[in-house]
């Protein structure tokens, strides 16, 4: 998928996968959604209605509330790249979010996840 496709997609169609991938682990949607809220600063009602109105994933990361600060601290390869190292900042958001998600269906305590 090139770099323009994937911003045209919405989060509302992307977010099922996070959560079936999640709960395929054992994990729950509760655990996706405040691992998106952290990393954008959105609330629970703020997240919901970014998936009810469809929002594209490079205005769902342009319009977040507040980047988490501490998504620097997301390290790591995803899709074959390091994380770290993604120069365009809407592709490094989705990888950042890409990375949290596999580390929740891996097991990865919460904590961890969420860089405390």
């Amino acid at each position: 998928m090139t770099k323009h496709r994937i911003y045209s997609v919405s989060i509302a169609s992307v977010y099922p996968h996070y959560v079936a991938k999640a709960e395929k682990k054992g994990r729950t949607k509760a655990d996706v959604d405040e691992i998106i809220c952290w990393l954008t600063g959105h609330t629970q009602e703020t997240l919901d209605d970014q998936l009810a109105n469809d929002t594209k994933f490079e205005d769902f990361f342009a319009q977040a509330p507040q980047m988490n600060p501490s998504r620097s601290l997301i390290t790591g390869v995803i899709c074959g790249v390091r994380v770290e190292d993604i120069q365009e900042p809407t592709m490094r958001e989705i990888r950042y979010l890409d990375k949290l998600i596999d580390e929740l269906a891996k097991g990865k305590a919460m904590e961890k996840i969420l860089r405390k």
